[in-house]
């Protein structure tokens, strides 16, 4: 409890009072330092409050591989908190069910959300036992630019059940469940745009796209974060059911020149 309100406060510092929580929801367990075993992920975007797994020091300080710039500085979107319930996200690990040791790098995979955000985030806070139908995101984007934060970054969201990401090392995917299919789980920050309203439908390869202001807090977001441009991907992309399509209408070429004006390689 008191580490989770000690990482609401760094929050509410960092955006300078422009944030909009939603109520009962800022305590959360899953914000405890992890167990023996458990991989703690420093290269995901972490609320702006880029942890590292290791203690950095004025001899040897972390490395990044990006620099935020003076437009990310500037930009600041509203927030809220809305913690998924525990059923429906678990640990990350360092190894697999077999007990083979995992090292994947960090993925960064973007979906949308087919209806409304407070559709999904019911949906997430439900407490589910069924294991087939167990979901989350770390973090949804609203129409409006909002950033709604679901699953801390350092925990595996469910959010892509079957599911294999094709690197430049290979095919990448972590068996972590007996019951389940592999997927990208166990390495994958998960994002989601809040679907707009003609597009509430998944019978439809299309729909009217995003929002400006989802597109700049969706750059905005990744731009904290380490993860590499060939390591940024889709929903779409990393199935291996078949049946999903999303992030439907995403205009790639748009997020790229907004994610390359809020960070830079670091020299």
């Amino acid at each position: 409890m008191f580490i989770s309100l000690i990482f609401v406060a760094l929050i509410v510092v960092l955006l300078a009072g422009r944030a909009t929580q939603l109520q009962n929801n800022t305590s959360n367990p899953a914000l405890a330092q992890p167990n023996p075993g458990i991989a703690s992920w420093s290269q995901y975007p972490n609320v702006q409050m880029r942890s590292r797994s290791k203690p950095s020091s004025a001899a040897n300080p972390p490395k990044s591989l990006f620099k935020t710039t003076e437009a990310f500085t500037r930009y600041r979107p509203r927030y809220e908190i809305a913690w998924a319930d525990p059923s429906n996200y678990g640990e990350r690990y360092t190894k697999d069910f077999n007990g083979v040791p995992v090292n994947n790098l960090p993925i960064i995979v973007l979906h949308e959300t087919s209806n409304s955000a407070q559709s999904a985030i019911n949906f997430f806070q439900t407490p589910h036992t069924d294991e087939n139908v167990q979901a989350s995101y770390h973090a949804i984007i609203k129409l409006d630019g909002t950033v709604i934060y679901t699953v801390p970054p350092n925990k595996r969201a469910f959010g892509a059940a079957n599911s294999v990401f094709d690197s430049a090392n290979g095919s990448e995917t972590v068996k972590t469940n007996l019951n389940l299919p592999p997927s990208v789980n166990n390495f994958a920050y998960h994002v989601s745009l809040e679907t707009p309203p003609d597009g509430w439908t998944d019978t439809e390869p299309i729909h009217s796209g995003y929002t400006d202001a989802q597109y700049y807090s969706l750059a905005w977001l990744i731009a904290q974060s380490d993860v590499p441009e060939d390591r940024i991907t889709t929903h779409r992309l990393v199935d291996r059911s078949g049946t999903r399509i999303d992030p439907r209408s995403f205009d790639g070429k748009k997020f790229l020149n907004l994610l390359h004006n809020f960070r830079q390689v670091s020299e």
